[in-house]
């Protein structure tokens, strides 16, 4: 249990650092004058599921590096990073739509940030 803890403790800060990144980066929160926090405008429950997530993605890390294999990681990991990122992405109703650009550089982001996700189990659990 202390090695999945270990494993999961750096993925799930790089993704609540990515989730603030990836939100500056395609314009999806605002910042208010006189505040330079990172998380301002982003809910709370995002990052809450960012840590659950983590962890969800350090128990199938497990998995694949303990028992399945560790050939080709990063295509395993570019793979359920898709599955899980690009639907968030793509827009099923006229009003939800976003930009052409926001919809590929958020949804290029969240794969990134699952293949290095992938890359810090390799690291701890490989």
């Amino acid at each position: 249990m202390t090695r999945l803890v270990l494993a999961w403790a750096p993925v799930a800060l790089w993704f609540v650092v990515a989730t603030a990144g990836i939100a500056a980066l395609v314009g999806l929160r605002s910042r208010p004058r006189g505040q330079d926090a990172l998380w301002v405008g982003l809910p709370v429950r995002l990052f809450k599921w960012r840590l659950v997530e983590a962890g969800l993605l350090t128990l199938f890390g497990s998995l694949w590096f303990d028992s399945l294999g560790t050939g080709q990681w990063w295509l395993v990991f570019l793979l359920v990073g898709a599955i899980a990122a690009i639907p968030m992405w793509l827009a099923f109703e006229p009003s939800l739509a976003r930009p052409v650009r926001a919809s590929l550089v958020g949804a290029s982001a969240d794969l990134v940030r699952y293949l290095l996700a992938g890359a810090i189990l390799a690291w701890r659990l490989g």
